[in-house]
Formats: C-alpha cells, structure tokens, sequence
C-alpha cells in the first residue's frame, strides 16, 4: 500500500495514471450531470411549499457539499506536504482551491436565489451562510497567500498551514443549524440517516451530487497535470511528451 501511495505521488505516475482515467472520468460525470438535470427540471415534482423553487436545490446542494469536501481534500494535501514533502501534494493544494471557490460561490449565488422566494430576502447573516462565506474567503485567502509569496517552497508551507488550520470552519457549517437558531433548514439527506423527503426529490439529487464529484476530481486532475507540466518541463520525461 505504502509503495503505491508513493507511486502515486510521483509526478511522472500521476500524470500517466490519470491521463487514462480522465476521459472515462469525464464522460461519466457528464452523463449523471445531464441525467440528473433533466431529471430535476423536468420530472421531480414541486414542493408543497416552496413550488418550483425547490429545483435550486439540485445544483445548491451538490455544490455546497463539495465546496466542503474540497477544502477537506485541500487541508488533506496540505498535512501530507508538511509532514512528508510530496511535491504532488503541495501541487493538488494549489490546484484546489480555484475550484473550490468557484463552488463555494456557486453554493452562496445559488443560496440567495433560493432564499428570496423562500426566505423573503437574497440574504441573512444565518449562522450556516456566514460561515459558508468564511469558507470562501479562506479558499480565496489560500490563492491570495500563494500568489504573494516568492518562493515556491515557504509559499507551500504557508498555504498548506492555512488550509489545515481552516479545517475548524467545516464542523461549524455542518453544525450550525443544530447550535445555533437559523433560517437555514437542517439537512434533509444524509448517508447515515433515511432522507427526509421522498425518493423521486431525492434519487436525482443523490445523481447530481456524484455528478459534481466526477466533476470536480475531473477537472482537479487536469489542473494537477497541467502544473506537473509547468514545474517539470525540464525533465526529460516532459521534454519527451
């Protein structure tokens, strides 16, 4: 196990391992992400209170979702590059975090249209949006901290110290409704639990939510090639390509 994660970790690996899984990877993201919005748009039904709003949902939701898990994939990279020196985990760092960005603002643009059929206002300084727009400038405050800084090895300490030491806000968004009185509705699905609402809302949603996953690991890879390019174009193994 040790000696793949290793393997993996090479740059030249990485770059091979993926560059065959990427087109598969990318076709079947588009697949669920098609399947599923045609399915949300035009076959759930409406709810009983918010109507045709509720299909929002469908794109809030999965990207909400990964703009969490994505700084925890981020902060993940972070730790392995401080404590073992992967060179491919600063890269997925740094590769991360406009990504994770464009989602956590996808989830707040998303979030405010939604809450102004449903709430009465584009936004409310609740709990779970507030620390959600924490999230985003965390994510921002990462590219920024890179950009400014010099040398590339100090810059990916920092980045990566930032990263994890930003992994506090994450309980706080998942559990702010349960802390704190919100507007935010608590979540109605979960893997451990039997989803609140029924299963033609929520089996499109569980579609899109994989959809967004291929998607973002998808497009992660492409920008974790295309930096091993641009650091390792010296190498004879890229002069090569």
């Amino acid at each position: 196990m040790w000696g793949w994660f290793h393997r993996l970790g090479s740059p030249k690996s990485f770059y091979e391992i993926s560059g065959f899984l990427l087109p598969a990877m990318f076709a079947l993201a588009g697949v669920l992400l098609v399947t599923g919005t045609v399915w949300a748009l035009g076959f759930v039904p409406q709810d009983y209170q918010q109507g045709h709003s509720v299909r929002i949902m469908y794109i809030h939701v999965p990207a909400a979702i990964l703009a969490q898990s994505g700084y925890m994939m981020m902060a993940a990279a972070g730790a392995v590059f401080l404590i073992w020196r992967i060179k491919l985990a600063d890269i997925a760092l740094q590769c991360a975090a406009p990504i994770g960005a464009t989602l956590t603002f996808l989830a707040l643009v998303t979030g405010a249209i939604w809450g102004k059929p449903t709430w009465g206002t584009l936004w409310v300084w609740d709990a779970r949006l507030t620390s959600t727009l924490i999230l985003f400038f965390l994510y921002v405050g990462v590219i920024a901290l890179r950009s400014a800084m010099d040398g590339r090895e100090s810059a990916g300490r920092a980045t990566a110290m930032l990263a994890v030491v930003g992994l506090i806000n994450l309980p706080i968004i998942k559990y702010s409704v349960d802390w704190w009185f919100t507007l935010h509705q608590p979540s109605s699905f979960s893997l451990t639990e039997k989803p609140s609402m029924p299963i033609e809302m929520w089996l499109p949603l569980l579609v899109m939510v994989l959809g967004f996953y291929l998607f973002f690991f998808s497009v992660w890879a492409v920008r974790i090639r295309t930096e091993i390019l641009n650091r390792e174009y010296g190498t004879q193994w890229v002069q090569s390509l």
